[in-house]
This record gives C-alpha cells, sequence and structure tokens, in this order.
C-alpha cells in the first residue's frame, strides 16, 4: 500500500471538519476542532510529513522520531516566564520520554530488524527565542504537531494494523491525552496573544 503524506495544512483541515477521521476504533467519540481562531494566512511550509503507518512497526519507528523532537522542543520551555509553560514542556519531556522508552522495547522484542525512519523536523528552532517569542512559536509549531501524532494513532486503529494490545492501547493514549493539549495550547494563544493557531509560512523562493 503506498504511503499516505499530506502537508500540515492538510492535517489541520483534516482535524477541523472531519469528525468521522477522529472517531476511535471502538466508536468511542472524540471531539473535534473547529476552525474558529486557526487562521492560516499563508501557504504551508513545503516540508510534508506521513500521516498513515505501513504497519505496526512503522509506527512505532515514525513516533519515536516525533517524539523525540517534541521533547526537545519542550525542552526549551523550561526558560519561559509563564508556570504553565514551564508545566507544560516538563509534562511533555516526561511523558514522550516513558513512552519512547517503551516504543524502543516493542521495536527491539517484536522488530528487531526495524531500522530508524528518517525524520524532516516539524519544528522551528526555539535555542535562541526568550519571553513571548519562545511561549507563542513554542505553541504555534506544537499545535501542528500534536495533529500528526494524533492523526497517525487514528489512522493506524482504523485501518487495523495494530499486532499488539500494547500498541493499540498506547495509540489511543497518544490520540486522546495529545488532542486534549492541542485545546490547551489553542486557549494560551487566545488568552496572553489574542490570537489563533495560524499556518506557518514557507521561505519565499530565494530567502
Amino acid at each position: 500500500m503506498t504511503v499516505a503524506t499530506l502537508t500540515t495544512a492538510a492535517v489541520a483541515t483534516a482535524v477541523a471538519v472531519s469528525g468521522g477521521v477522529l472517531a476511535t476504533a471502538d466508536r468511542r467519540p472524540v471531539p473535534t476542532a473547529t476552525a474558529a481562531g486557526w487562521q492560516q494566512p499563508c501557504r504551508p511550509m513545503g516540508a510534508t510529513h506521513r500521516i498513515v503507518a505501513d504497519d505496526e512497526a512503522d509506527y512505532l519507528a515514525q513516533m519515536v522520531a516525533h517524539h523525540q523532537e517534541a521533547i526537545e522542543a519542550a525542552r526549551q520551555l523550561q526558560r519561559s516566564g509563564r508556570a504553565e509553560m514551564r508545566t507544560l514542556g516538563a509534562s511533555i519531556v516526561r511523558t514522550q520520554t516513558a513512552e519512547i522508552t517503551a516504543m524502543r522495547t516493542w521495536l527491539a522484542t517484536w522488530y528487531p530488524s526495524r531500522q530508524a525512519v528518517p525524520y524532516r523536523p516539524m519544528m522551528r528552532d526555539l535555542s535562541k527565542l526568550s519571553g513571548d517569542a519562545l511561549d507563542e512559536t513554542f505553541l504555534q509549531d506544537m499545535i501542528p504537531h500534536h495533529m500528526v501524532a494524533v492523526m497517525m494513532s487514528q489512522q493506524l486503529l482504523m485501518h487495523g494494523r495494530v499486532q499488539h494490545r500494547e500498541v493499540a492501547d498506547f495509540a489511543r493514549t497518544v490520540r486522546d491525552s495529545q488532542h486534549a493539549e492541542m485545546f490547551q495550547m489553542q486557549r494560551y494563544l487566545a488568552d496572553w496573544f489574542g490570537t489563533g493557531w495560524r499556518m506557518p509560512c514557507a521561505p519565499r523562493a530565494g530567502a
């Protein structure tokens, strides 16, 4: 089966308008985001991101790389002046570090020949940012980053590619917890910056 690729814009649209896509494999409904407040004033960045795994091993390998980027970004929030952002960052680091450990154990046990997958970063470098710039950039980048994890997990469950109960439970946890965090981050953008999520702009030709 050909692996599907979507831009971050397509993922955002799917989350915003498709309640069916976010329905769980056992039909428990998940609240879906609305387009309100999610501004998309410019075209998406050129990178495409896979949201459908070929199989369970592919899902785990993709998600390890995806989590690693989130952890690196979340560690930057310890420099934030907002306690809420420091707490959010610490939670992401703690949770996703433990999840990486579990995923690597499953890969080593069930799929020992599985190689690491190439990964194209989704998030901007936060190391030189501080204050409001750090907080807003993190939120703007982590929302679509979470969207990809939500969609990857849901697609794995919907298409029956799960081979182990542990992975099914894990995929549901990722889907539900990161979906909830997306709304939390959207509220932070609205409360602190008076904005919604905006599609990042691609660099202009020659820039």
